[in-house]
């Protein structure tokens, strides 16, 4: 069970990227997803998760409208389309899978995930 983090880079403030989250040895479209992010010097907090039962999306308020989680079950991976890129989104991001998907806990430290990836780091420049 892997699950692989990928598509962070150096960007500018305004700039859009897409992270990607690689699943092998399970399906994720039999698990509830998150994607999280670790700022420096700050706790890892919960910023989007989709649930697999009906497929609902949350986003936590500070990236409402500018992020989407997406997936491509052909694939077996899940996406982050982040868009509007602020600084205050650096952080190394890393997705999750077989967890609790709270929406009304995004935005804050999220526990209960059994199979993270490594992360990939997203660092926007002002």
């Amino acid at each position: 069970v892997q699950l692989q983090a990928s598509g962070g880079g150096l960007v500018q403030a305004g700039g859009s990227l897409r992270l990607s989250c690689a699943a092998s040895g399970f399906t994720l479209d039999y698990y509830d997803i998150g994607w999280f992010r670790q700022a420096p010097g700050k706790e890892r907090e919960g910023v989007s998760c989709v649930k697999s039962a009906d497929g609902r999306r949350y986003y936590a308020d500070s990236v409402k409208g500018r992020f989407t989680i997406s997936s491509d079950n052909a694939k077996n991976t899940v996406y982050l389309q982040i868009n509007s890129l602020k600084p205050e989104d650096t952080g190394v991001y890393y997705c999750a899978a077989n967890g609790p998907c709270l929406g009304y806990r995004l935005g804050y430290r999220m526990t209960g995930y059994d199979y993270w990836g490594q992360g990939t780091l997203v660092t926007v420049s002002s």
